[in-house]
């Protein structure tokens, strides 16, 4: 039904008084289209006939629900920046309490403690993970996070005159699409880095040719988009040297094992961004998701969207406040640092549910268990035929398995076995021919490797 809260008989009686279009006034009006008769017929709304018809809360739920059942009962051995976690079930037992889930925005900070401190407990986790001063609300997720820390790199160098940044083809393509949809509107360059062919890694030597350019940052991933550890130190030294910034996107569950950003080289990561989805959040068929942004005290006031601080009120009790903010639709909008005006309100609390009950030791076991999978599963799958391993660095969770055949039908049969084999790398990445993306983490025990190495034997057999 039409968005008009009246019956036929009330708007024909308001059109009966209307003008007649004549100048008389009370003669009324044929129809509500002729309300409208000065909009020429060209720029009128057209039915949206690539939309389909509404359909009832009854049918909604039922069709959300059989695509929820084509999901069940797979194993997936997907990642490629969205992973599997155990969720104890504390987490969304809390984060679904109504004070969590019906909260507002917290623009009044004497009605929204409780969401304020959630909030900078959160902050204070990742700033801690990452070894970084300084940590945001969160965002969207982990690509408009890395297209944030790009924009912010631009504003915060200010040795630089340049608007190019160094991105690897390391980093997810998924990121990279993001960023550049985001930022090439505002003249910024992304510079592509090739990886080593071998390692599946940036090589430091290729960054040679750069030096005596002129760029804003060097974007360096860990663990990259293929689950292999780069050589962070020696890459952040390189740009520190040559007056880049450094923005590191990170898997987080990782840092639980490796060294944090802000230790990376002498001076560590300026930028960190990555996914928080790891921590507590379910798959949920791509979203949503929560980015988190951190950042060394000297590039605070270039953060976006929100920071909460601790303070005390006039009796010196401990209290917290939305601070440092300039964002677009405050009174000094003119210097919004950008225009993200939310954060990931219910995702971020369930993340911070997640770190709170695991720990630092918790999420370490999480991360060496994760780690043991993917070695088991790599040493599952060599004994299958023709399987080959395509790079030689170490990984971390992830890897990429080379096939002797397309990697789209194997996947295809390895679903009809039930499992979900992994991400066909060979759209994005077409030289390394038939490339497989496969993840491990704690969720997967012996018998479920297993289960992954029949199916992809019986795949590779068929095939």
């Amino acid at each position: 039904m039409p968005f008009i809260p009246h019956t036929p008989g009330d708007v024909r009686r308001m059109l009966d008084t209307l003008d007649n279009g004549q100048g008389d006034r009370g003669q009324g009006a044929e129809s509500l289209d002729t309300l409208f008769d000065e909009i020429p017929d060209a720029l009128r709304c057209r039915p949206l006939t690539g939309v389909p018809d509404g359909r009832s809360e009854m049918e909604v739920t039922r069709l959300m629900r059989e695509r929820s059942e084509q999901d069940a009962g797979a194993l997936c051995f997907i990642g490629a920046g969205a992973y599997e976690h155990h969720i104890p079930a504390a987490v969304w037992d809390l984060a679904s309490r109504g004070e969590f889930l019906t909260a507002y925005t917290p623009y009044q900070a004497e009605a929204s403690q409780g969401t304020l401190q959630v909030i900078y407990e959160f902050q204070s986790m990742m700033a801690h993970l990452t070894a970084m001063d300084a940590s945001n609300a969160s965002v969207y997720d982990g690509a408009s996070g890395l297209s944030e820390a790009v924009l912010m790199a631009i504003r915060a160098n200010r040795k630089s005159k340049s608007r190019r940044i160094l991105m690897p083809r390391t980093v997810s393509p998924l990121y990279r699409s993001a960023v550049r949809a985001i930022v090439e509107g505002q003249d910024i360059e992304l510079v592509e880095l090739d990886y080593h062919r071998q390692g599946g890694h940036i090589d430091p030597g290729s960054l040679k040719r750069y030096e005596g350019e002129d760029f804003a940052a060097l974007v360096i991933p860990q663990p990259n988009f293929f689950g292999v550890l780069e050589e962070v130190d020696v890459l952040t030294n390189w740009a520190h040297a040559h007056g880049l910034l450094v923005i590191g996107c990170v898997n987080p569950l990782a840092l639980a094992l490796f060294a944090p950003p802000g230790d990376w080289g002498d001076k560590g990561a300026d930028i960190v961004v990555g996914e928080a989805q790891p921590f507590g959040i379910p798959l949920s068929s791509g979203g949503p998701y929560c980015g988190f942004l951190c950042c060394k005290m000297e590039h605070i006031r270039q953060m976006p969207g929100r920071i909460i601080g601790r303070t005390v009120d006039l009796e010196g009790k401990p209290g917290f406040a939305l601070t440092l903010q300039a964002r677009e639709q405050h009174i000094r909008r003119a210097k919004a640092t950008s225009n993200i005006c939310t954060n990931q309100g219910l995702a971020m609390t369930a993340s911070t549910i997640y770190l709170s009950l695991l720990g630092a030791e918790g999420l370490e076991r999480v991360a060496l268990a994760s780690h043991k999978n993917i070695r088991e599963l790599s040493q599952a799958t060599s004994k299958s035929g023709g399987i080959s391993r395509v790079f030689n660095r170490p990984v971390f969770h992830e890897k990429v398995l080379g096939l002797p055949v397309p990697v789209a039908p194997v996947l295809a049969k390895m679903a009809l076995q039930g499992v979900l084999g992994g991400y066909d790398l060979s759209a994005d990445y077409p030289e390394l021919g038939h490339a497989l993306l496969v993840c491990a983490t704690e969720t997967k025990n012996a018998a479920d490797i297993q289960r992954y190495a029949a199916a992809l034997d019986h795949a590779l057999v068929t095939e």
